[in-house]
């Protein structure tokens, strides 16, 4: 037996999806500037990265003060408990019908895998991306703040590139779990609705 509570709010609806449609566009004019195809043109599709990059920073600077204001960067707080079951789960129990070893709820709506993968790119994957593109948008500043003698424009690209395709696997993973619940689709569901089925 299932019953469907309200878990997402308004506002983290909106910013999921915002910042989902903003990484796809920054993984595909990223992918551009690097070479990997041709379609935009370098020139555009660099404007247009960078555009999309300064975006999602005040999303993100706007949703860490609401995560701040309204208490909810707790539902982050990583935690080793029930780590095993989820791994578990996730392995084996999803092509065996196993019962979900998570129950959502308004409280606790991150199981303690999706809590310890979201700190991995709050804290390690975005960062790197951050820095190193702030590193290749202000490239023409280096000589001029004394910053040429320490950096390789080579290596900030490389690293860029890195982190890049580190939140492409996250993307990845994070859009083939969505399939994990009641049905296909029940996750992207409630991503849209806000109300989650759970048992």
């Amino acid at each position: 037996m299932s019953e469907k509570i309200y878990v997402f709010k308004v506002f983290e609806r909106i910013w999921h999806w915002s910042q989902a449609g903003l990484i796809i566009f920054l993984l595909l004019t990223g992918f551009e500037v690097h070479g990997s195809y041709s379609l935009l043109g370098f020139e555009k599709a660099v404007g247009l990265h960078t555009i999309a990059a300064w975006t999602l920073v005040g999303l993100w600077v706007f949703a860490i003060f609401w995560h701040f204001t309204t208490g909810e960067w707790k539902q982050y707080i990583p935690t080793m408990q029930k780590v095993d079951a989820m791994i578990k789960f996730y392995a084996i129990g999803i092509f065996t019908h196993a019962p979900h070893p998570f129950k959502a709820t308004t409280l606790k709506k991150h199981n303690p895998l999706q809590r310890l993968a979201y700190l991995g790119v709050m804290l390690f994957i975005g960062p790197l991306i951050w820095f190193t593109g702030w590193f290749y948008i202000f490239y023409d500043k280096w000589t001029e703040w004394g910053w040429d003698q320490y950096l390789s424009l080579e290596w900030v690209a490389f690293f860029h590139t890195v982190a890049a395709f580190m939140m492409l696997i996250f993307l990845i993973v994070h859009v083939y779990l969505t399939t994990a619940g009641h049905t296909p689709t029940s996750h992207i569901k409630a991503m849209l609705t806000g109300w989650e089925e759970v048992d």
